[in-house]
């Protein structure tokens, strides 16, 4: 399949990867390429900021339509931009408007399918394994996700010794308790940093001071794990 009119759809999971373009500059390139490759041109493009859970897109749809009044084709860098949802993919195909990854433009529909079904088989096996290892935690009377966290605890230490002590074993005695969720989580493929903290804000845990994961904190948790 080769498309002579282009409409490039991109996905970032966070506001900050699109304001920083972590991530977005690597797949304007891969679209860019293979429209250099097949002698395309991009008539428009689109840029979402979505979790790969969601499957309220609105720039996405507005890519869909765009797509669909010009006969144009849905380009995306590689098939996990669009969704890990094999129902949702199955829904895209059967709305009429042709789509291609740029790592795979020779699959065919069917291809597609068996991908996305794969890849949501995947996403349900590491959420059984997170959600497992958080079980386990619990039954060892783990506490996670606690509210007030390491500040409560800078606070009243008032940055003396033993108020930094206390936050570093209290850093140290959470990163303990993540171990088999990271473990769980790495053995099923997810490693990078960007994806860890994905799935740790999607399985509803939170960082010691209470709030959302980002690359940084799943470094330092990472490097305590290893210390």
């Amino acid at each position: 399949m080769e498309a002579r009119r282009i409409v490039a759809y991109h996905r970032v999971s966070t506001a900050k990867q699109s304001q920083s373009g972590l991530g977005l500059e690597a797949q304007q390139e891969a679209i860019t390429g293979y429209a250099a490759t097949v002698g395309a041109t991009v008539v428009a493009s689109f840029t979402e900021v979505e979790s790969g859970k969601t499957n309220d897109r609105p720039e996405l749809q507005k890519a869909l339509h765009r797509a669909k009044v010009t006969g144009a084709t849905l380009v995306v860098a590689k098939l996990d931009r669009l969704s890990r949802s094999a129902a949702f993919l199955a829904n895209l195909m059967e709305s009429g408007v042709q789509f291609i990854a740029a790592d795979m433009p020779e699959a065919n529909s069917l291809t597609v399918r068996i991908l996305a079904a794969v890849a949501q088989q995947e996403r349900e096996a590491i959420s059984k394994r997170t959600k497992e290892a958080l079980q386990a935690a619990k039954a060892r009377g783990v506490k996670l996700g606690n509210p007030n966290g390491a500040s409560a605890l800078l606070k009243a230490g008032k940055g003396n010794d033993a108020g930094v002590a206390a936050v570093q074993a209290k850093a140290d005695a959470y990163a303990h308790d993540l171990r088999p969720v990271i473990a769980s989580l790495q053995a099923e493929g997810v490693t990078s940093l960007g994806a860890l903290a994905e799935a740790l804000n999607g399985s509803n845990i939170k960082t010691p001071r209470g709030g959302l994961w980002h690359k940084t904190s799943v470094k330092n948790l990472l490097e305590r794990l290893a210390a």
